[in-house]
């Protein structure tokens, strides 16, 4: 018997609609009161059972797991992972020869709220955002070995930093199945090798969103000079360079960041390339480079915006940052820019470079509009899982 949440009157509605969020303003009653990550069961004001999922102090005080009356159980994680494998099998990541990175599990897009599980290579790295995925890490553990049936053999838990601020867990980033003892994972995307640290990397070690939008990159870079702000660990850099670059600059505010981008350039190209790399902070370096200069410029800064209370300071600094690349291009040249910041949607993004290049008074065409792929699907009832929104401009 799980404990249960009674909802207030008309306060329903959104589950009716299957969002798989439950927000503290909308409970009338504790029956029974829970403890972080325990299951509940949420009813409605007329005590009719609605849905299930995990408690969580804040202000969403629940995500929901199911809208049937199940048990969630052993059976009920490995259904769900399994569903997860089957549409990256679908979409050809599973399997490929050419790519070895991807995203196994998304969160509600995956109706598993709360978790994150990348593949690289041989090695599976987690990520819980809820104490209730906390707790079922072990079981977790065993159905991607069991469903990955030899496809991997270390299973690496970093859920250390996204566990909620009260989890009493004392929890820590460690193996929690094999070892990695090459500590150092080189993985294909599209056919470029790239090395992923997951123990000291960024999110799960390698930023697996922009595969797809690398790849479209490399139709614009022949013989032309490139400029890639925020690279992280050069992902854009190595596929500017696929695709016929003449010079890139890569640009980045960490030295270990900048240090895995040497590493991954030679480990496709060899040291004989035109490329150089600059520790700096983007905003400062695009606004000092020469004007006319860059071809291509990219423009992929962390999140702006982790909440709706820094959304309007989001949009400003992305209508400054996209207002200072403008003001530095060159004509007829190519614009790559994106936000992964999930409180700023497509319309607050897209009127900030509208508003970027008002002031510059370029004239800019789109030519695609970029998202997430299919490793990071959206659920249809939770429009805030589609969180990478990206432009790619003819800027005159």
């Amino acid at each position: 018997m799980y404990r249960q949440i009674i909802l207030k009157h008309n306060r329903d509605e959104s589950l009716k609609r299957f969002h798989p969020w439950i927000f503290s303003g909308a409970v009338a009653q504790y029956i029974g009161k829970p403890d972080e990550g325990d299951i509940v069961d949420i009813l409605t004001a007329d005590n009719k059972f609605i849905a299930r999922g995990h408690y969580q102090t804040g202000s969403i005080i629940c995500r929901i797991l199911t809208f049937e009356n199940e048990n969630i159980d052993a059976d009920f994680w490995r259904k769900r992972i399994s569903n997860a494998y089957k549409l990256r099998e679908k979409a050809g990541l599973a399997n490929s020869k050419y790519t070895t990175a991807y995203r196994l599990i998304h969160g509600e897009g995956d109706m598993l709220p709360g978790l994150i599980a990348d593949i690289y290579g041989k090695t599976a790295v987690i990520q819980a955002h809820s104490t209730g995925m906390f707790r079922q890490r072990q079981a977790i553990c065993e159905i991607l070995i069991e469903i990955l049936d030899g496809k991997i053999d270390a299973v690496y838990d970093k859920s250390s930093a996204t566990l909620p601020f009260n989890e009493n867990s004392n929890a820590k980033d460690e193996y929690i199945f094999g070892n990695n003892i090459k500590k150092e994972n080189i993985i294909l995307e599209n056919g470029n090798q790239f090395i992923v640290v997951p123990e000291t990397g960024q999110k799960t070690g390698f930023f697996i969103d922009q595969r797809e939008n690398r790849k479209i990159l490399e139709q614009y870079t022949c013989k032309a000079n490139v400029l890639n702000t925020f690279c992280y660990t050069g992902g854009f850099s190595v596929s500017a360079l696929r695709g016929g670059a003449n010079i890139i600059h890569s640009v980045d505010s960490s030295q270990k960041a900048i240090d895995l981008t040497h590493k991954n350039i030679d480990l496709n190209f060899g040291e004989n390339i035109n490329h150089q790399t600059f520790v700096d902070d983007a905003f400062s370096f695009i606004r000092n480079a020469e004007n006319n200069f860059y071809d291509v410029i990219i423009l992929d800064p962390p999140a702006f915006a982790k909440h709706n209370s820094a959304l309007k300071n989001a949009v400003q600094a992305y209508k400054r940052l996209n207002a200072a690349a403008l003001a530095k291009i060159k004509p007829s040249s190519i614009l790559f820019t994106f936000s992964c910041s999930q409180a700023v949607d497509r319309t607050n993004f897209r009127n900030a470079v509208f508003s970027a290049a008002a002031i510059t008074k370029r004239n800019v065409r789109i030519l695609h509009q970029l998202v997430q792929p299919a490793d990071h699907p959206v659920n249809i009832y939770h429009p805030e899982g589609e969180y990478l929104k990206g432009l790619v401009l003819y800027v005159e």
